[in-house]
């Protein structure tokens, strides 16, 4: 059975149990046709003539068209059904074409398409109390902006305000956004070309059990140790100069990588302790990502400030925001905050969140995720570990897992190196795309961040087709 035909099989699952359950199904599909096959065709043409792509070198790029998406599947420029495993950019967290939304955006175009963020509109009220509801206590007021990385400076901004420091302290191995600051606080390669050591931002070294930096040998030993790192870079940079440390709760792009057990509790206790303003970066991981509302729900942590973006509408119409706790809150009642955008809680983005966090709630699909993290995809993965060489670790929660690649187990040298690629990695990521599946990659890894609504046969079909391209990595091991 090829992945098309397996996905088929999980679709018509699927639009029974929706209708078993009174949920819509998704609006009927539309055909792939020749004319459709041709305006891709016009539309890859233009975008080579005249798009300017983010984080590319213009000339080799080629980028694959998008004729339609539906559910957990896109279809490329020649009419070929691929599974999407990527989420894009691990954003779609309900899938794509998600009727309730599609309809809700519809509704409010047809009464506000768009006014100005100094006036009310129902869809960001109504959008705020959602948010706020699902935050922890004493967290009452969201700011809206038009995605992650200005979320990031904006609160950064608000922190640095709060205490009238200028420092913030971020972790190696991690990603805030690709604006100015965001990309300084960005602890990978992209910074790289876009260092300001102006902006204030200190890097440390991050709690990571697989690759310690600390020479640790059990999740213990790395959290006790990071911490006193973290500890000694706060006492050497001088805990009065610094506003605010920023972590990825779960790092995304950088590797999926959870915090070992202490380690937030532990950062927590530190930055209340010196009066800094401990910022979760909820970006990627939140809303239902991790198979709980927030990634920190995991470890019951409570931040000053939260930033969020994608899940939150699922990346329908573009939306971020900040969620600030009261105390933070008191230090703008009666002094101006300075910052702003013209879009802030933009009436069709918030209609899409309003939509989208009711739908999750209503189908069940933050369950739904931490369900298949711990029966499907786990499980899955770890078979993968134990049957190929490559396979140097599998990690993850709900539906984030990374499969990190290497060409030995015993030295931990990765399939492609620190910031780049390689034969071996691009190989196996043809492979995985010849197999009709959309994978997510990053240097030496493959993620495994599906839809939260995605069937199991779909995911496992995926899976599977990960599982074959693995048997070329292991042709590099040594």
């Amino acid at each position: 059975m090829t992945i098309t035909d397996k996905t088929a099989a999980a679709a018509a699952e699927d639009t029974t149990a929706e209708a078993a359950a009174g949920r819509p199904a998704a609006a009927a599909s539309q055909p792939i046709t020749d004319a459709l096959i041709e305006r891709g065709r016009i539309a890859h043409e233009l975008d080579r003539k005249h798009v300017f792509h983010s984080w590319q070198a213009q000339g080799p790029f080629k980028p694959m068209t998008v004729l339609k998406a539906e559910g957990s599947r896109v279809w490329d420029g020649e009419g070929r059904e691929m599974l999407d495993l990527s989420s894009q950019l691990v954003n779609t967290n309900i899938g794509h074409q998600h009727p309730k939304v599609v309809q809700a955006i519809q509704a409010q175009a047809a009464e506000i398409c768009t006014i100005a963020p100094q006036h009310v509109n129902d869809a960001r009220s109504e959008a705020a109390r959602l948010i706020a509801e699902l935050a922890p206590e004493g967290m009452e007021h969201v700011f809206f902006t038009n995605g992650g990385a200005d979320a990031n400076e904006h609160a950064i901004r608000m922190a640095r305000l709060h205490t009238g420091r200028k420092k913030v302290l971020s972790a190696y191995r991690s990603y805030h956004g690709g604006t100015n600051l965001a990309v300084n606080v960005t602890g990978d390669p992209r910074r790289f070309p876009n260092d300001n050591p102006g902006d204030g931002v200190v890097h440390f070294m991050p709690a990571y059990t697989y690759r310690s930096h600390f020479g640790s040998t059990s999740e213990a030993e790395e959290s006790e140790r990071a911490l006193q790192h973290l500890k000694d870079m706060v006492l050497l940079e001088g805990a009065q100069n610094i506003a605010a440390v920023i972590l990825e709760t779960v790092p995304g792009t950088a590797g999926i990588y959870a915090p070992p057990a202490g380690y937030l509790e532990g950062v927590r206790e530190l930055t209340r302790e010196h009066g800094i303003m401990l910022i979760t970066d909820e970006v990627m991981a939140g809303f239902g990502r991790t198979g709980e509302w927030f990634a920190f729900d995991h470890w019951n942590l409570t931040p000053d400030l939260i930033t969020f973006a994608k899940g939150v509408n699922s990346g329908y119409v573009p939306l971020g925001g900040v969620i600030i706790s009261d105390h933070v809150y008191q230090s703008f009642v009666d002094r101006q905050f300075p910052g702003g955008l013209t879009y802030s809680g933009h009436p069709l983005a918030c209609a899409a969140a309003v939509a989208t966090i009711n739908a999750m709630r209503d189908e069940g699909m933050v369950e739904n995720a931490k369900r298949l993290g711990e029966e499907v995809i786990g499980p899955r993965l770890q078979e993968l570990m134990e049957k190929h060489p490559s396979v140097g670790d599998v990690r993850g929660l709900g539906c984030f897992w990374a499969i990190e690649l290497v060409v030995n187990r015993e030295t931990k040298e990765p399939l492609a190196p620190y910031g780049g690629s390689s034969e071996a990695m691009g190989r196996v990521l043809k492979e995985i795309n010849a197999g009709g599946v959309l994978p997510f990659a990053n240097f030496n890894r493959i993620h495994v961040v599906p839809p939260l609504n995605i069937a199991d046969a779909d995911v496992l079909a995926g899976i599977d087709v990960i599982d074959r391209a693995l048997s070329i990595a292991d042709e590099y091991v040594q």
